[in-house]
């Protein structure tokens, strides 16, 4: 990296209308973020007429600023409704929303808004350091190694499911099976769709998420509702103490890379950053048994590698022209009109553009911690709204979210069943993660698996057969038998210990 170059990207960044797209890209994409369905891609794809005319680097500075501002926004409507933005901001829910039941929803809002800050500030650095080296890692990975690393998400959410996991199989097989759902792109065979023209195109995994989080935690809730008019509702302070710091660091350390890694690869994307991070930090944990009720770290760690999975999936868009998730798809398009033709050449050929775009993105991250941070006292006020105000807004955010997604008025069938199941699933205490992380990488599994063994002419020894396949097969194992082998040890030291204590 040439210095000169770097710090006359860090100007160009910095010029008053530069920073004026920054501002606004971010404001809006935690805007679009925290609106069920309406995720960054959705966001990208509405603004690109607005770039048309536009400076190319000013261009790629707004989209990036939607982008990552979604990143954040995500998670706002996770930790408040439980209801995920997009895919990325899933795990949010597992131990956001619980800490604002309990009355900590600003603390919450406060710990994810810094989580992701730096995890973003921790992917710049990384983008600055390692872009060229990770491009070429990226590459290593052919269709092999994309099932196994898939694999090895699903195995690790599986894990978390301790108590449960025949539960966990059960729910993930589910979302197997409905990734299924429709043409099957190899042979062209129209699968599930019951002669319905508009399921050929399978079920979209945003609907899933929507109807499972959102309308089922309506219905849940209609059936305590008289539960819940008796409880007092507590904001909480709007920023964390001492101690949820002390718990939140060293994972939004740890996650922040991580998350930055996986989104270099493409097709990974913050969906699959963050889940990894989650079972990590659980399984190291000394507290495990909290997460899931509401432990900051469970919070801290995935927002950090979501947010830094978003800088990632950068690398592969502008040094091989491949997008890493489905938003730099949208925006490898636009740059495309606009005249950028990223790939290996973009860095010799138009340096100014890259570092100018680097450096906006860390002046982005500090941009919208301030947004965030400012905005936590009056999101927060969600929480005060009354239930018989709330849920009928939460059900047409969810509606509206949806029609959106193809304008079919069949999408509204599919929400509602998906809701009636996300009901049976929090009435019988069936873990939703497995199935919705499914659902989101299925059909990418399946593709990968066909492409693998269709290369190798049938044999399943493809698997076995690179340092990185083995690798990703031994981490899958782990996963699994991991909190079982956790717990013989635990069970082991308190036997110890009474066996002792009976000894004294």
């Amino acid at each position: 990296m040439d210095m000169s170059t770097f710090m006359q990207g860090l100007t160009t960044a910095l010029e008053p209308m530069n920073l004026l797209w920054i501002v606004i890209g971010g404001f809006l994409g935690t805007i679009v973020g925290m609106l069920p369905g309406l995720g960054p891609a959705t966001a990208v794809a509405v603004l690109i007429p607005v770039t048309f005319g536009m400076d190319p680097v000013s261009a790629l500075i707004l989209m990036a600023a939607i982008y990552y501002g979604a990143m954040y926004g995500g998670s706002r409507s996770s930790i408040l409704l439980n209801t995920p933005g997009d895919g990325s901001a899933i795990a949010a829910t597992f131990d956001g929303y619980p800490m604002a039941r309990k009355g900590m929803a600003g603390q919450a809002l406060a710990i994810s808004a810094v989580a992701s800050f730096i995890g973003g500030l921790i992917a710049v650095a990384g983008f600055i350091l390692l872009a060229e080296p990770l491009a070429n890692f990226a590459l290593k990975f052919g269709p092999a190694e994309y099932f196994l690393l898939m694999l090895l998400t699903l195995s690790a959410i599986i894990s978390l499911s301790i108590g449960r996991m025949v539960k966990g199989f059960i729910a993930m097989l589910i979302g197997l099976m409905l990734s299924t759902f429709g043409i099957d792109t190899q042979t062209g065979v129209y699968r599930f769709t019951f002669d319905i023209p508009h399921l050929s195109e399978g079920i979209d995994f945003l609907i899933v998420i929507i109807g499972i989080y959102a309308v089922g935690e309506v219905l849940y809730n209609l059936l305590t509702i008289d539960k819940q008019k008796k409880e007092k509702k507590k904001i909480g302070k709007v920023w964390f103490d001492k101690d949820q710091w002390k718990r939140s660091k060293w994972p939004i350390l740890r996650s922040g890379p991580i998350g930055f890694i996986v989104g270099v690869l493409p097709g990974a994307g913050g969906s699959i950053a963050s889940m990894i991070s989650y079972t990590t930090e659980k399984q190291i944990s000394k507290k495990s048994e909290e997460f899931g009720e509401g432990a900051p770290e469970g919070l801290a760690a995935p927002e950090s590698a979501n947010n830094s999975a978003s800088v990632g999936a950068m690398i592969p868009l502008l040094t091989m022209g491949i997008p890493g998730s489905g938003t730099t798809a949208v925006m490898l398009g636009a740059l495309i009109m606009l005249g950028i033709r990223p790939g290996p050449m973009l860095f010799e050929s138009d340096p100014g553009l890259v570092w100018t775009f680097v450096n906006s993105m860390f002046i982005g991250n500090i941009v919208l911690v301030i947004i965030n941070i400012a905005l936590v006292g009056l999101l927060v006020k969600i929480l005060d709204t009354p239930a018989k105000v709330l849920y009928p807004i939460i059900l047409l955010l969810a509606f509206i979210g949806t029609y959106t997604l193809s304008y079919s008025a069949i999408d509204f069938f599919l929400l509602i069943i998906f809701g009636y199941l996300g009901l049976l699933f929090k009435l019988f205490d069936f873990p939703i993660a497995p199935l919705v992380l499914a659902v989101i990488v299925g059909s990418d599994m399946e593709q990968n698996f066909r492409m693998a063994v269709l290369s190798s002419n049938g044999s399943l020894g493809v698997f076995f057969q690179s340092p990185i396949s083995i690798g990703l097969i031994i981490l899958t194992i782990l996963s699994l038998f991991y909190p079982l082998i956790m717990k013989l040890i635990r069970n082991r030291k308190r036997k110890h210990a009474s066996e002792q204590r009976k000894g004294a």
